[in-house]
Parts: structure tokens; sequence; C-alpha cells
């Protein structure tokens, strides 16, 4: 049996723009899409914590480093600039990797850049790695740094496996 786990998110990104008129989407900046582990035209689900609004989308890269949260399409209609929302992807987890599951959180300062902060899901008595991503770095120079732990059998895990992340 596989159960539907949150995944991966960037939580409470300023909405930068709203395009009625593109054909939609949600542009997110590519620093942003890297440490959540979010790829162009991955289906996320936003929640907008400003208005209480929540939709589905897919995402589009917006330049790396430019903090660009643009709502686009129909869903523009959903929210604006100044907007606080969470960007949530989600993966079916079998159950037997329950117990291991951690989620990819993001968490994003006031210009919408990857921030270190602990989170419940990076914190845990069961031996979760957590760290940074890597050395990538925004344009003022500032590490993007994220906290994850992986599931076993999932990439990057002891053992991983090829494709797309089995966790949450």
């Amino acid at each position: 049996m596989f159960r539907e786990m949150l995944r991966a998110k960037v939580h409470r990104v300023t909405v930068t723009d709203a395009n009625l008129d593109y054909e939609g989407s949600l542009t997110l900046d590519r620093a942003l899409m890297d440490a959540a582990e979010i790829v162009p035209f991955e289906k996320v689900e936003i929640y907008n914590v400003t208005r209480g609004s929540r939709f589905s989308t897919y995402v589009i890269e917006g330049e790396r480093g430019s903090g660009v949260c643009c709502v686009n399409g129909a869903a523009a209609h959903l929210a604006a600039a100044g907007d606080r929302i969470i960007v949530a992807s989600y993966s079916s987890v079998p159950e037997e990797s329950l117990a291991s599951h951690k989620p990819v959180i993001v968490l994003v300062d006031a210009r919408n850049r990857a921030r270190d902060g602990l989170t419940s899901a990076s914190r845990g008595p069961r031996g979760s790695r957590t760290g940074t991503s890597g050395d990538s770095r925004d344009r003022d120079g500032s590490a993007e740094t994220r906290r994850r732990a992986r599931p076993a059998g999932s990439p990057g895990a002891a053992g991983g496996t090829a494709g797309h992340p089995g966790v949450g």
C-alpha cells in the first residue's frame, strides 16, 4: 500500500507578480526549485496563506537568484503580489517507508532566498540526515540551504534507486 505524503515544500514564499495573460503555471526562482528538488513542469499544490485560496498548477523555471514567484494564468485571480504562499509537492510512499519518511522543507527570507532553519521535518530520533544542499550560491554570495532526510530506497539514501524520490 502507498500513501500520498508531502515530498517537498517552499514555505511562505512571497508572490512577486501575478500575470493573468500568461497560459498558466507558477514561475519560481531556480534556486528555490533546486533547494526543494522541484523540477520544471512538476505538479504542485499552492496554498495561499494570505487569502486562504488553494489551487494546483505546475512549476516553470525562473531566473536563479531573482527571488521570482509569479502566479500565471487563471490562478492569478487567486493570488497577488505580496501574498504569502506555500508551494507543496507530494509523492506516493510505500507503507514500509513511512517511519523514515522526511520531506524537504525550504524556508525563505524576506527576499525569497532559501535560508537555513530547523523544522519538525528536519529533526527527529530516527537518525535523519540534515544539512545543506551543497554550495550553490545566490548572487549575493549567500549559500542556499535546506534541511532534509531520505527514507531508505530513495535517491541519495544508502542503497537508493534512480528516478523521482519516494519521499513526501
